[in-house]
């Protein structure tokens, strides 16, 4: 969320910011507000040294007297017009916080200006696409082919857009977690937690899913959420948290499955495990001072890129323009892992800079050297998403015979070289 005080002293430059998102937001609406929120406190305060000016003046009238009684009535009905306009100030306010609430983060200057995805800028290209001297299949194909799929089975149980992982599939996927999680921990000096994946109303507002993402989400009848993402509980652990220093980042991570209802996804990826309702994550959590975030943003969007350099994946980084960064940060790097089955780079994390945003809306704030409450800037990513990388080490990894090798980096944690048919 944006501070009304700034949105206020920086409108052309807010209104600008916003509408290079593409996005369209009511700032008329907000000034009309603020102005009738001013209106409300003068008249309040205003009120209210006329009450303690008349309180005063009452001191020195005989108790019982008419002149008495009148000032008592008068004080009776200034105290009712004060309470009515403190009354009326509140409801501004939270009209102001809704409207705020659907406010998009202030984007970064360095973030390059763009009317959609196509005007997204490739930063980097690691690895090269593999060359096959066979029909490449996808990973559904392959992952069929092997008996580590079937989407049949999670079909009669849960419905379409779901999967049981099978033998060599789900230890594929425990040990791309596990392999994650102690490169992350052990190397890049995060901390793990095991997370609640359940979480209140409260706690996706604070990280931005809502009100803008409710229809995406999962909601139960006691108005929790199952976790969209892990960054949500990560980020809200520091939820209304004073930290009496921040000198060092605070990095956490953890492994979390993921639900999604795909509501605006309008049939896209049905096939496969690129777009599930359920699906497993390891995310990474950053909290730190304001002047370290840039810094601390191109830190972990490069823990994250170690793992795809550590699995021998061609990807590549990208910036994302202004139309594509998502609601909440300020600036995002996206990498992208190479699918030889369509021939293109599809997302395996976003790696996103909220500054603020996401600390003004949770509370998580730090004392500077003054001893003055700050707001600290929070940083989060994928590292990775474990399904997706699946997909990716099935195709790239992919034999003539059916096959899949498993990268070295790898092996120790799955406890082979290869993957091959089930007997």
């Amino acid at each position: 969320m944006l501070d009304l005080r700034f949105v206020l002293q920086n409108l052309d430059l807010v209104r600008e910011r916003t509408a290079a998102r593409r996005t369209d937001f009511n700032f008329d609406a907000v000034v009309a507000l603020a102005e009738q929120r001013r209106e409300a406190i003068y008249a309040f305060e205003t009120t209210r040294a006329e009450q303690k000016k008349s309180s005063g003046a009452m001191k020195s009238l005989k108790p019982g007297s008419d002149a008495f009684n009148e000032m008592r009535a008068t004080l009776k009905e200034m105290s009712n017009r004060a309470s009515v306009l403190d009354e009326d100030r509140k409801r501004i306010d939270a009209e102001i916080s809704e409207l705020l609430l659907h406010l998009p983060n202030l984007l970064q200057e360095a973030v390059p200006v763009g009317a959609s995805e196509d005007d997204n800028v490739v930063v980097a290209t690691v690895g090269s696409a593999g060359s096959y001297e066979f029909p490449v299949l996808d990973h559904v194909d392959i992952g069929e082919g092997l008996g580590i799929f079937n989407f049949e089975a999670a079909a009669k149980v849960s419905g379409a857009r779901f999967v049981f992982l099978c033998g060599a599939g789900a230890r594929l996927e425990r040990a791309l977690i596990n392999f994650m999680l102690d490169i992350h921990t052990r190397e890049h000096g995060y901390e793990e937690m095991w997370t609640p994946f359940i979480v209140s109303r409260e706690a996706m507002t604070g990280t931005g899913q809502l009100p803008k993402f409710e229809e995406d989400a999962f909601r139960t009848d006691s108005d929790h959420f199952l976790i969209p993402t892990g960054e949500v509980p990560l980020t809200n652990f520091f939820r209304d948290e004073l930290m009496e220093s921040l000198d060092a980042t605070v990095r956490v991570c953890g492994f979390t499955p993921c639900f999604r209802s795909e509501a605006g996804s309008h049939g896209r990826d049905t096939r496969g495990l690129i777009r599930q309702h359920q699906f497993d994550k390891v995310e990474l959590v950053k909290v730190c001072r304001p002047e370290n975030s840039n810094d601390e943003h191109d830190a972990l969007t490069a823990d994250a890129c170690s793992i795809l350099d550590r699995l021998e994946l061609p990807y590549r980084k990208m910036e994302l323009c202004s139309a594509d960064v998502g609601f909440g940060a300020a600036r995002c790097f996206d990498l992208e892992v190479w699918l030889p089955s369509q021939e293109t780079y599809r997302e395996i994390s976003s790696c996103s800079n909220f500054e603020s945003f996401q600390s003004r809306r949770a509370g998580i704030r730090f004392r500077d050297e003054d001893g003055r409450p700050q707001f600290a800037h929070t940083i989060n990513g994928s590292g990775l998403a474990v399904g997706r990388t699946m997909v990716a080490l099935l195709e790239n990894f992919q034999e003539a015979d059916g096959s899949v090798t498993i990268p070295d980096a790898l092996r120790p944690w799955f406890g082979a070289d290869r993957i091959t048919r089930r007997s």
